[in-house]
């Protein structure tokens, strides 16, 4: 079974500090999400496999070592998880990007989606699945099995803050996915929102409400 990664960093727990307050502006919001991203994305590729080679520097050769065999896609849950791309591109610029677009009735919580596009070699590769904030969990749950239904074999999930209904119901249904999270908050209110959370992150990130 996969297991919970809460990254304690302190540039990310200070970074999700000024995301959390209510006064930061779209703009610093947009910049925190993606700094923030890059920093769990060095964490969530750090078993990445890696294999030696020779390289010749302008003073001798010197044997070092490079990611070897495991080509990363990245699929951002639309539109949130959008604002995490440019951080975790940053750390693996070679990756591609998929996308699925998803959205949650917040009336029954049901799940409607309405856009996929996935790399055309997908089931080849690695895949991390983006998205601030894991709340209910059924988003994310949907999501990555959609991308399991296109023949991805390993699959991680990457947030800024969940829930502990999120993270339950995401290890129950997908056992083998690891979550790599930079905060675990209380839980969720009556609008399935996470408390104390930071808010709707499509809306901060986008600046539409």
């Amino acid at each position: 079974m996969a297991g919970l990664h809460l990254i304690d960093h302190p540039l990310i727990q200070h970074k999700i500090s000024l995301m959390r307050d209510k006064n930061t502006g779209a703009k610093e919001f947009r910049e925190l999400v993606s700094e923030t991203a890059m920093l769990i994305c060095y964490e969530a590729t750090r078993d990445l496999p890696l294999k030696e080679v020779e390289i010749a520097t302008p003073l001798a050769v010197a044997k070092t070592k490079i990611i070897s065999g495991r080509k990363l896609a990245f699929v951002p849950i639309l539109r949130a998880g959008l604002g995490m791309i440019d951080g975790v591109t940053n750390m693996v610029p070679a990756a591609k990007i998929g996308h699925i677009g998803m959205f949650r009735d917040d009336e029954n919580c049901n799940v409607t989606k309405y856009y996929c596009k996935l790399p055309d070699d997908v089931a080849e590769r690695d895949v991390i699945v983006v998205d601030p904030m894991l709340a209910t969990g059924n988003t994310a749950v949907d999501a990555i099995s959609e991308i399991k239904a296109a023949g991805v074999k390993n699959i991680k999930f990457m947030c800024i803050i969940a829930s502990p209904q999120g993270i339950e119901r995401l290890q129950s249904a997908h056992p083998d996915v690891d979550i790599y999270c930079g905060a675990k908050d209380e839980g969720l209110d009556e609008n399935n929102y996470i408390v104390p959370g930071l808010g709707d992150a499509g809306d901060r990130i986008f600046g539409t409400k």
